[in-house]
């Protein structure tokens, strides 16, 4: 899995690992969480309710919100599209602001008085648009305990929200009801997007600081390179290697019925006797453009025991 088509995902783990890192090298991380009393209540340091939503307090929690988000945070933005998964963020994070706020308020008598800094309430909103929007891709049972692929991602997500009791299972409860709250009609939230001049200047001055967000692609051309062995009496010509090179060793009984096995597949029980030519891409293309459904290999095989395509055509038809 790559950030293809998820580059707000990707923004959002290099910005809160990189303010993590500042946060701990410059030792600021004491202004980073938000506690009710006396950092609100008596000195009024109203910019904690935004600030505390940008870094972590230490590397597990950092760790876990990296993986969670990787994990999470570019299937749904697959599903959001960009400037959807854009917008739906930035709504989450100021309404989990006030929600967290009235948290504080109504239960700091009960010991909920302090939250810690991080954007756990985003990342929760996160994982219940995945809990709602993406399937599980497989099912198991342990000890007659039914589960899912998704249960690994439950655990991981739990170890957040009991890290630090009980603040930290605030913003979780917080950032699931902040998802509930953006997929139902009680707020009609979903419909709203960011600005065009907002999403103009991320595009032109942001999105070239994330980087790349392409997968890697990887060739598939088959080209099979020639090696040079000394002369032994079963073979007498070069051999043809299409993958990996014998390694030293493979000479005894496991190896050889290992190679001959893998030999009965490639057709290289006929290269040692017959000899075998390297076909030209031009050849494959042409032979893959006329038999579509013909597998690659299949058509390579074909050239490499035959003389001239045309010989390859008739083997390919008569296959």
């Amino acid at each position: 899995m790559s950030f293809e088509h998820a580059p707000v995902t990707k923004g959002l783990m290099m910005g809160s690992a990189l303010t993590s890192i500042v946060g701990g090298i410059f030792d600021v991380k004491h202004y980073l969480h938000l506690q009710l009393v006396p950092h609100v209540s008596r000195n009024h340091q109203y910019w904690r309710l935004l600030l505390h939503h940008t870094a972590f307090s230490n590397s597990s929690d950092l760790l876990i919100a990296e993986i969670l988000l990787y994990g999470v945070g570019v299937h749904i933005e697959r599903q959001f599209g960009s400037v959807k998964f854009a917008s739906f963020t930035a709504a989450s994070v100021l309404l989990a602001t006030i929600l967290e706020f009235l948290t504080l308020i109504l239960f700091h008598n009960i010991g909920i008085n302090q939250i810690p800094s991080g954007p756990s309430a985003l990342l929760f909103s996160i994982l219940y648009q995945w809990y709602r929007l993406i399937p599980p891709a497989y099912h198991f049972r342990i000890f007659g305990i039914a589960g899912s692929n998704k249960a690994f991602v439950y655990i991981l997500a739990s170890q957040l929200a009991l890290g630090h009791l009980p603040g930290s299972f605030a913003p979780a409860v917080v950032g699931l009801l902040t998802g509930f709250i953006y997929r139902s009609e009680l707020v009609n939230i979903k419909s709203w997007r960011l600005s065009p001049p907002i999403i103009r200047f991320s595009t032109r001055f942001l999105l070239p600081l994330v980087g790349s967000t392409r997968a890697p692609r990887r060739s598939t051309r088959a080209r099979p390179e020639t090696t040079h062995q000394a002369p032994s009496p079963d073979i007498g010509n070069e051999e043809i290697i299409a993958t990996a090179r014998p390694s030293a060793g493979t000479e005894d009984t496991g190896g050889s019925v290992v190679r001959e096995w893998v030999n009965e597949l490639t057709g290289r029980n006929e290269q040692g006797t017959t000899g075998v030519r390297v076909p030209t891409d031009a050849e494959i293309t042409q032979l893959t453009t006329m038999f579509p459904n013909m597998q690659r290999a299949v058509i390579i095989g074909a050239l490499q025991r035959s003389p001239n395509i045309e010989s390859a055509v008739e083997l390919l038809l008569a296959s």
